[in-house]
């Protein structure tokens, strides 16, 4: 029998609905690039995806799904929850401004605000314990007056580390001990406002974490290997992962509390069980369950599920693993990454109407050697200000030999700076040129052209380096390890 502590141990560190078949996306926007938000809701819209999970109200976003048919949870970032825990009027303001206004102005479906993202994670040492709960009641209080109770309900969407297993099966769930009397609390009010728990649960860092894990487990078309609990088999670590919540609940009082899956998927890059084909098998799998209407043992109704994510961000923090800024079903530029069946009679379908940099990239110059004393320096600062997690150990570029390892750096930061004038110039060891270098699935990309209107997506190298969090800094600074080696 295969233990189950790893996969509670080992479940998300970070931070997802597809088709009009129940499932929808997450929709994030920690890129240099965005698309622009119209693009992208015709994205959704092309492949009938009817829900979209935002962390943030951003306004261009909001705007754009007005009126589209498509259904909104909307996010509240973790560090306004002390503004909103310490005052109704706070509460109220941010509905009015995030809610209201664009429920009545655009024709925004806004259905849930999701308060808070992941905020008992045991990395935060307890940071939002004191103001989640209260930021909650506030929110549902401004809803209440706001008149919008009864449309948008509230949620905290929650790690899958806030339950764990007293026998490493999924019947002996219950809630951390730490959290047990808060979280109680949260799931009672939940209930009293006809509000579901939402929770995200991600097979991948099972086997991510643990090279023991059995790889067919964190898929759904079953294999050799099973967890027997009671009456019940479980082929599959999302279902013994759920059930251990549904199992917490129903010890705690809660058998019927509604759940959602608010991010589950599977990254393409950036580790060793992170591809294209893995992502598909996952993905393809989870789709179709839904669209099966299956669920789980303990849930046997398919569940309402977000896709985590979208698109590619190349922002996001790399503490986890350079893999999290690869969990799209989309390439950054809103491309076909690998063909999924939705489930509804259709494929997925590429963005339209996206426009690009000059087809133009920047390299190493065959005339410079890698031996250059200037080159690890050059290297160094091209990863520390753009996306290189595609070098790392067991990603789609990290076969490239030492030249192209350079080239994929200095090409990174060039596109990253919307080829500006200069940003090819590393100490004379880089030239620009029209031959495209990918190769062997290694892409080297040309960045999206997003316009002197819509340039607030895409920063400067400035403002790139003084937002990017520590963490990401040395993330890429790892790299080098495998650059020049």
């Amino acid at each position: 029998m295969v233990k189950l502590w790893v996969f509670f141990a080992c479940v998300s560190l970070m931070g997802a609905a597809v088709g009009g078949i129940g499932v929808g996306v997450n929709w994030g926007t920690q890129a240099t690039h965005l698309l622009p938000p119209k693009i992208v809701v015709q994205l959704l819209k092309d492949n009938g995806i009817k829900k979209v999970k935002l962390f943030e109200a951003d306004p261009e976003a909001m705007k754009a799904l007005g009126n589209s048919g498509i259904q909104v949870m909307l996010g509240v970032p973790n560090d306004f929850l002390a503004a909103l825990a310490g005052s109704v009027r706070v509460a109220e303001n941010w509905v009015v401004n995030n809610v209201s206004h664009y429920v009545s102005k655009y024709g925004v479906d806004v259905r849930y605000v999701a308060v808070g993202n992941e905020p008992f994670l045991k990395t935060f040492n307890g940071t939002f314990q004191q103001t989640t709960f209260p930021a909650l009641q506030n929110v549902q209080a401004a809803l209440i007056k706001a008149g919008l109770s009864k449309q948008v309900k509230v949620t905290v969407p929650l790690n899958a580390d806030v339950y764990q297993s007293s026998n490493g099966l999924p019947s002996g769930g219950d809630f951390r001990p730490d959290i047990h009397d808060l979280m109680l609390s949260i799931i009672q009010f939940l209930s009293n406002n006809g509000a579901p728990f939402t929770i995200n649960i991600y097979p991948f860092l099972s086997l991510n974490a643990d090279p023991n894990f059995p790889t067919d487990f964190a898929f759904f078309d079953g294999g050799s290997v099973s967890v027997v609990d009671g009456t019940i088999s479980y082929t599959n670590v999302f279902d013994a992962n759920h059930d251990t919540l549904i199992w917490a609940l129903e010890k705690n009082g809660f058998p019927s509390l509604p759940v959602i899956v608010g991010e589950v998927g599977w990254p393409t890059d950036g580790a060793p069980y992170a591809d294209s084909e893995y992502a598909k098998k996952f993905n393809q799998g989870f789709i179709s369950r839904i669209s099966n209407g299956q669920g789980t043992p303990k849930r046997p109704g398919a569940p309402d599920a977000y896709l985590f994510s979208l698109i590619d961000e190349d922002m996001k923090s790399v503490a986890p693993g350079n893999f999290e800024r690869h969990w799209g079903l989309f390439y950054y530029d809103g491309s076909l990454k690998y063909s999924v069946d939705l489930g509804n009679g259709q494929s997925l379908v590429p963005a339209r109407g996206v426009k690009y940099l000059a087809r133009q990239w920047c390299v190493l110059s065959p005339t410079a050697s890698i031996m250059d004393s200037n080159l690890p320096g050059a290297v160094n600062y091209a990863c520390s200000n753009a996306d290189c997690t595609s070098l790392g150990y067991g990603s789609s570029c990290g076969g490239l030999d030492a030249r192209g390892n350079a080239s994929y750096a200095f090409n990174r930061f060039y596109q990253t700076q919307n080829q500006q004038a200069g940003s090819c110039d590393f100490s004379g060891l880089s030239v620009i040129t029209q031959a495209d270098p990918s190769e062997d699935g290694c892409r080297f990309d040309i960045m999206i052209n997003v316009g002197a209107q819509e340039r607030s997506g895409s920063v400067s190298l400035a403002a790139n380096h003084n937002n990017m969090s520590l963490l990401v800094i040395l993330g890429n600074l790892a790299l080098i390890v495998f650059l020049l080696s």
